[in-house]
């Protein structure tokens, strides 16, 4: 029987962009950094206050990453959305919808730099 999700893997172009998006823009800690056996590159992040991780992996004998529209998001939660959308705007970031909902309830997208799409969700 499965015991608990471990992590959940995103292929990227550019491993570096994506590597400073989920560090400085997402707040994620940076776990684990090698290649594997079959040579992708691989880097592993972990939310705080969680066990699962995600792991970028850049492989490109596999071929580009073509990313389509409204196929996979990743959500996080944060306490204040307001402060996130400052924190988002100094690296360059906006959000591409929301803010949706009510102080204490809200939700907004912002999209990162392979496309891959991130739910950023306000709960009080």
């Amino acid at each position: 029987m499965l015991k608990k999700l471990l992590h959940t893997r995103y292929r990227v172009n550019d491993l570096e962009k994506t590597v400073a998006f989920y560090r400085d823009v997402l707040g994620l800690e940076q776990t684990h950094r090698g290649k594997s056996a079959r040579g992708s590159e691989l880097v592993f992040f972990k939310v705080p206050g969680s066990e699962e991780q995600i792991e970028i992996c850049h492989f490109p004998a596999s071929g580009p990453v073509t990313m389509g529209p409204d196929l996979t998001h990743l959500a996080f939660s944060v306490d204040d959305l307001d402060a996130f959308e400052v924190h988002i705007k100094k690296h360059g970031y906006t959000f591409s919808d929301g803010p949706h909902g009510e102080k204490g309830r809200r939700m907004a997208f912002v999209d990162g730099p392979e496309g891959y799409e991130f739910e950023i969700i306000e709960r009080s």
